[in-house]
Parts: C-alpha cells; sequence; structure tokens
C-alpha cells in the first residue's frame, strides 16, 4: 500500500511573466534563486514520504523533455503527458487510474509544482497526519492554509470545530469578495484552499464515479494501455472528448466526505509578483532583490534580472521590475492584474515574447 506522489505540472503561470513563458512556465525556474526550480522543490519536499519511484509527474506534451531534465530520476512512464489542458480533475484521474493498475490500494498525494511552503518539516507532519486520516476512513483529505488577511484570491474552505486533527469540511467558497472575505476572517471557522489533495485511490474512484462518471468510465476504459506504448494513443482520444474541470467544482464541492487539515506551513501558491515580494527577504527599505543592482531612494519593490547586467534603479516606489530573455517589465505592483493584458498584447507583436 505505497504512498505515491502526482505533481501537477502542466499550468503555464502568466500572471508570472516574463519569467513564465508558454515554452517555459514557472514551475521550472528558479524562482525563489535557491538553486533548485520550483519542480525540483516540490519533488525533494516528500523525501522521506515518497519513495522515487512512485512519483509521477503530469504534464503538457511540450513539456515532458523539461521534466526529464530536471528530474532525471524519473522514469517515462512516471511522466504522465496530457495533450491538451482540461484543468485538474481529468489531470488527476489520468494519474489515478494509470496508477491504480500497478497499485490498486496506493495513497495518493497530490500536489501543485509551483506552490511555495517554508515551513517544509512542520509541512511534511500535516501530510502524515492527512494520509493517516485517509487509510483511517475512506474520506478525501486536504490542507488548510490559516488566513492572514482577507485575500479575495483564495478559495475558501469552511470546516466544523472539532478536536479532531482532521475536521469535517462544511462549505468551500470559490474566490469570495473582499466584504466576504473579512467575514469568513471574522468568524475564524475559514483557511485557505492550498489545492493539494491526500486520499486512498480506492476513495477517489469511487468519488470520481459517484459525481464525474462520464470521467470515471473514460479513464477505466485505458487500463489495458496504461503503462504500454498504446497509452499516448489512448490518453489523445480521452482528452480530445473528456469534460474540462477542476477537482474541487466536481468532486471536492460534492463528496460529503471530506476533510481538511489546518496547517500553518508558510504557504504561498506563487501566483503573482506581488506574493513572491510577500515571501521574499527584503532589504531596510522593504525592496526584495535577485539581481545585481544599485539602489536609490527606492522602496517596495521587486526586482529580478540577470545576475551579469547591472539594473540601476533610481526614484521607484512599490514597482515591480522584472527582466527575463527578451522582456524588461517594469510595472506598479498595485497595477499587477495587468499582465495577463501585457502577454496578450505582447503576442500580437510576436509569439516569442510570449
Amino acid at each position: 500500500m505505497p504512498n505515491c506522489l502526482v505533481i501537477m505540472a502542466g499550468g503555464i503561470g502568466t500572471r508570472f511573466w516574463p519569467i513564465s513563458r508558454s515554452n517555459y512556465p514557472k514551475q521550472f525556474h528558479d524562482v525563489l534563486g535557491v538553486g533548485k526550480t520550483m519542480l525540483q522543490q516540490t519533488a525533494e519536499r516528500f523525501e522521506g514520504i515518497v519513495a522515487k519511484e512512485n512519483i509521477y509527474v503530469v504534464t503538457s506534451e511540450e513539456f515532458a523533455g523539461i521534466v526529464q531534465e530536471q528530474l532525471p530520476y524519473l522514469s517515462p512512464d512516471q511522466i504522465l503527458k496530457e495533450p491538451q489542458r482540461k484543468n485538474t480533475a481529468p489531470c488527476i484521474a489520468y494519474a489515478a487510474y494509470k496508477i491504480s493498475k500497478k497499485h490498486p490500494k496506493a495513497k495518493l498525494i497530490v500536489a501543485p509544482a509551483d506552490h511555495v511552503i517554508l515551513k517544509e518539516e512542520v509541512f511534511k507532519e500535516r501530510v502524515n497526519e492527512a494520509l493517516a486520516a485517509a487509510i483511517k476512513d475512506p474520506v478525501l483529505v486536504t490542507l488548510g492554509i490559516v488566513p492572514t488577511r482577507p485575500d479575495t484570491g483564495y478559495g475558501y474552505i469552511q470546516y466544523q470545530e472539532s478536536d479532531q486533527t482532521a475536521k469535517k469540511v462544511k462549505t468551500f467558497t470559490e474566490k469570495p469578495n473582499l466584504e466576504l472575505a473579512e467575514a469568513f476572517m471574522e468568524s475564524g471557522d475559514y483557511v485557505w484552499n492550498a489545492g493539494l489533495f491526500v486520499f486512498a485511490i480506492s476513495t477517489f474512484k469511487h468519488e470520481l464515479t459517484k459525481h464525474l462518471s462520464r470521467l470515471a468510465e473514460q479513464f477505466e476504459e485505458g487500463r489495458a494501455f496504461y503503462y504500454t506504448d498504446q497509452e499516448s494513443t489512448f490518453i489523445k482520444k480521452v482528452y480530445a472528448v473528456c469534460k474540462s474541470i477542476s477537482m474541487d467544482n466536481g468532486i471536492m464541492e460534492k463528496a460529503k466526505e471530506v476533510k481538511v487539515i489546518l496547517a500553518d506551513i508558510g504557504w504561498s501558491d506563487l501566483g503573482t509578483w506581488k506574493s513572491l515580494h510577500e515571501i521574499n527577504e527584503k532589504d531596510e527599505l522593504q525592496n526584495a532583490v535577485d539581481a545585481n543592482v544599485m539602489l536609490y531612494e527606492t522602496n517596495d519593490c521587486i526586482i529580478k534580472a540577470p545576475k551579469d547586467k547591472l539594473v540601476v534603479i533610481h526614484g521607484l516606489s512599490n514597482y515591480i521590475v522584472a527582466e527575463h530573455g527578451n522582456v524588461l517589465m517594469i510595472c506598479p505592483k498595485d497595477q499587477e492584474q495587468q499582465v495577463k493584458q501585457f502577454v496578450e498584447d505582447a503576442t500580437k507583436l510576436d509569439v516569442s515574447f510570449s
């Protein structure tokens, strides 16, 4: 009954442009400047919990070579190539049905490739608690991050207070408005949804059959093809017709037996430049710098640029300065929602800018 890890690494991270590009997104970069990419950090985070031969990465076909390069110990069978992006439910279903052919009694941990976790030992404790809860009962378990502010960019989980480590989930709410987020904070029984799931493979298949029966049927039909040279052809056919839906919308919000473990683990989904500024070390003027810089009268900025270039900045406050490849972006931090528009407009000029 092994523990298996499924890393979801198929996204393109548009909001982290220009570092994150459509052909080389943020999970394959050393975003934190620590000498390891986000994908590598994610895989290493589970050392001692999951053996390397039980790590699977689900990614887009075009990124399979990058995954192999960054995690060279993975066999080709451990890299699951999606022909299209169909959100997280098909992604997890593909991994679960493939793994169940070899390990029908496995326990699965599903984790995004692009999250930051600063308190790694505490994180391991919470994951082991989630695994214990998933063994004890046929439940879907998720980690809930104790909120530090009424953030409108995260989903929220309301839980039923108890003295149990794994608490029963009452409701899921996707990205509330500020007024609602403030009410959630005040109530004290809401946590952020970290998008990390733990369950027995049999429990997941049962819930998928119950709530997304067609999706379950489609991936069950591939049992004869998993771990063979026909797998790719089969998956292309399934992805051409399967539903695009998230794990949260398709299963977690509908399942009756869902539990959450509260986790204070130094978590960030690193979705935006602002979130990177928040978790990075800063100088006395609150500048987060990963570059070779000379700063004058500059504060509250995040600056990331190649080290072989001297960056001189005078008089900026609360800005993003990011250079990668052929793009330099300078943008106020409180206008970072414009980044997606920048990418769209840059693509019209030249596909190499995206």
